[in-house]
């Protein structure tokens, strides 16, 4: 009768169930009952040949041969059924020490399984020949050119940004969106980055172009504003001017001011764009290194940063980008997703044409995947364990022999075999000594 497990569950836990059997189990089954009674029947005929020579050798001393091998043919198969059969569970249900071994010794089988597993399939040298030989980024660049996964890859891709981008709280990423922005542009100084980019406006007198749409601003001012300059200046003559003089002052007033900036638009060396050059560089000079001009400029930027202006321009962002989401999740066809396929799929046949990028690309991800796998090996030595600890012994059992029971059936065929052998010569070499 069957002892009790060995090993049970601790109180309150269940066992952990081993996976599904296999769908070829019952052909497992029937192979491994086969085996055993081929096993089986050899061991009864080694026993049915000793007793016939045993009862026949007083009258057939030659008999004597054949009682000599199926006598140690009997104990050698019995010793490898026993030994056999151990592994799993007790022989003939007796309480032998030492039987039933993976049922009383699962739980350092799992330790010793574990360790295994960690030390000689998770080191990184090991992880590291494996993967390179894999070529995953070879493969990945190559299932990445074709049309039909890259296609696939854009789907899903824009499907999960458009999923994530619905699902994060509004609150969290327009607080995020603020406080990104308002510490990088507190981290910088403005004064001297604005000089900088000035001072790459006056390279080669580019900033006379300013000058020069200043001119231009100024003359059309003057054409659009006729009726107000006259006003003003009669607003501003006194009342026993004539209103004669008034308008013969204001033609010389508006054609002085056209042949200025006429004189000043076709003259390059005119002494008015030296004076707005020298001016010009100063301020950029100002800009980059005057104290009192960059704490000017960053007590304007704080005040900017802390106008509520700016909360509201995050709050616009993350609503025009969720909204864009809500309309791309609710209608992505194919031909809106057409670019982002093309884009993957460029990327994947750039990558198959530069053998020396995928080399790079696969060392990164060799390394950086055996890295991950050997910094977590521990984990999965001990996960390995835990498992083993947890199953059910008696199934654990059943299955462990139902892998590799049928293998181990030719232990005891090789057993009454070599043990029958064994036992011929031994009797040949006695006759031999008498």
């Amino acid at each position: 009768m069957p002892l009790p497990s060995a090993n049970p569950a601790p109180a309150g836990v269940s066992p952990v169930p081993l996976p599904p059997p296999r769908k070829d189990e019952a052909s497992r089954r029937a192979e491994l009952k086969s085996m055993k009674r081929v096993a089986s029947g050899l061991l009864l005929v080694a026993l049915a040949v000793f007793v016939v020579a045993r009862l026949l050798e007083p009258a057939h001393p030659w008999l004597g041969f054949v009682r000599a091998t199926a006598e140690a043919a009997l104990v050698g198969g019995l010793a490898d059924w026993f030994a056999v059969t151990a592994l799993f569970r007790r022989p003939l249900g007796l309480p032998i020490p030492h039987t039933a071994i993976i049922q009383t010794q699962k739980e350092r089988i799992g330790r010793v399984l574990g360790n295994f597993v960690q030390n000689h399939f998770l080191s990184h040298e090991v992880l590291a020949v494996r993967l390179r030989s894999m070529r995953v980024a070879e493969r990945a660049a190559t299932w990445l050119s074709d049309p039909d996964n890259s296609a696939r890859m854009a789907r899903h891709l824009a499907a999960g940004v458009a999923q994530a981008v619905q699902t994060v709280p509004e609150s969290e990423v327009r607080a995020l969106i603020q406080e990104s922005a308002v510490t990088r542009l507190q981290a910088m100084q403005l004064a001297p980055m604005l000089g900088s980019l000035l001072a790459i406006v006056a390279t080669d007198q580019r900033h006379q172009v300013l000058l020069d749409e200043a001119l231009k601003l100024a003359l059309d001012s003057l054409e659009r504003n006729r009726e107000d300059l006259s006003r003003r200046i009669k607003e501003e003559s006194p009342w026993w001017v004539p209103p004669a003089i008034d308008k013969a002052l204001q033609r010389r007033l508006e054609t002085a001011g056209q042949r200025l900036i006429e004189e000043v638009k076709g003259d390059p060396h005119h002494p008015l764009r030296v004076q707005f050059d020298a001016r010009f560089r100063e301020f950029v000079e100002r800009l980059k290194h005057s104290p009192e001009v960059i704490a000017r400029a960053e007590a304007l930027k704080t005040d900017l940063l802390n106008n509520p202006a700016v909360a509201e321009f995050a709050a616009t962002l993350w609503d025009k980008a969720r909204g864009a989401a809500e309309r791309f999740a609710a209608d992505a066809g194919d031909e809106a997703l057409l670019p982002l396929a093309r884009g993957i799929r460029s990327v994947g046949a750039s990558l198959v044409a530069n053998e020396t990028r995928l080399a790079e690309l696969d060392d990164f991800l060799t390394n950086f995947a055996a890295s991950v796998l050997e910094q977590h090996r521990h984990e999965v030595g001990l996960l390995i364990a835990e498992t083993v600890r947890q199953w059910d012994p008696e199934v654990a059992a059943d299955r462990l022999e139902l892998a590799v029971g049928r293998d181990l059936q030719f232990i005891r065929l090789n057993g009454t075999l070599v043990g029958g052998l064994a036992g011929l010569i031994i009797y040949c070499v006695a006759r031999l000594l008498r």
